[in-house]
């Protein structure tokens, strides 16, 4: 592709996400609110009060008929913006991805914006892709509304999302766990589960079944890099020129 045709390719790009989103908000009004995302991406929020509302909406809208939920995934954001993992031996002054050094809020995130549920959605007439993202506005016991009823799809992604979030779907026809185990303890997917686990399962040759029992082994948490002074790059040893 020439760089004329690679140009065209955006612009046509840019036009049809602007379209798109005009068509949404046309639909919608205030109720949703444009995020930043990928140029060639479009996300929205939605108030997890008016989640349904806006579900049946962008299906049936002749404009926007967004007939599929491709996928719904959890979002912790405990600690956001405050370190790039938890540890007792950390250090701030080596490598720390995704830090904000500029007065971070207390715990990384607002009141009821701990954990979000985001909803994936294609349309198969129009060709055409969209992002939800729905904060649970209770941290202590997030909750929000199944979208099973306006797509069944969702049925057992949200199964997933409450598996490894804890993240409650009311009104889903059969909320239970999908990947862990029976006896598992804990979400494993949020930001304050411990590494180790809360439970360890094994075989027990003796009574000859599985057997869970407290965690036996040592947690193993490693530290970010520090970036350290190296005398072999001093130019005052080398032959470099300053600033060169």
């Amino acid at each position: 592709m020439s760089e004329d045709q690679g140009v065209a390719a955006a612009a046509a790009g840019d036009d049809r996400i602007g379209a798109m989103a005009a068509g949404i908000e046309s639909a919608l009004g205030g109720v949703v609110q444009r995020v930043p995302a990928h140029p060639a991406e479009l996300t929205y929020e939605v108030p997890a009060a008016a989640l349904l509302e806006v579900a049946r909406t962008l299906r049936d809208a002749p404009g926007l008929k967004f007939e599929m939920c491709m996928d719904v995934c959890g979002v912790d954001y405990l600690e956001f913006g405050q370190a790039e993992w938890k540890t007792e031996h950390a250090t701030s002054s080596g490598f720390s991805r995704g830090v904000s050094r500029a007065a971070p809020l207390p715990g990384g995130h607002e009141p009821g914006r701990r954990f979000a549920v985001v909803h994936h959605l294609l349309s198969v007439t129009l060709n055409q892709r969209l992002r939800l993202k729905v904060y649970c506005p209770d941290d202590t016991q997030p909750m929000i509304d199944s979208v099973t009823g306006v797509w069944a799809s969702a049925d057992w992604f949200e199964r997933e999302t409450f598996d490894l979030f804890g993240i409650l779907f009311k009104g889903h026809p059969d909320l239970r766990r999908l990947l862990t185990d029976y006896g598992f303890i804990g979400h494993p997917f949020r930001k304050d589960f411990p590494l180790s686990g809360n439970v360890e399962v094994r075989y027990d040759p003796e009574k000859g079944r599985v057997v869970y029992q407290p965690v036996s082994i040592d947690p193993r948490v490693g530290v970010p890099k520090v970036i350290r002074h190296d005398n072999r790059y001093d130019p005052a040893l080398t032959n470099a020129k300053p600033n060169a």
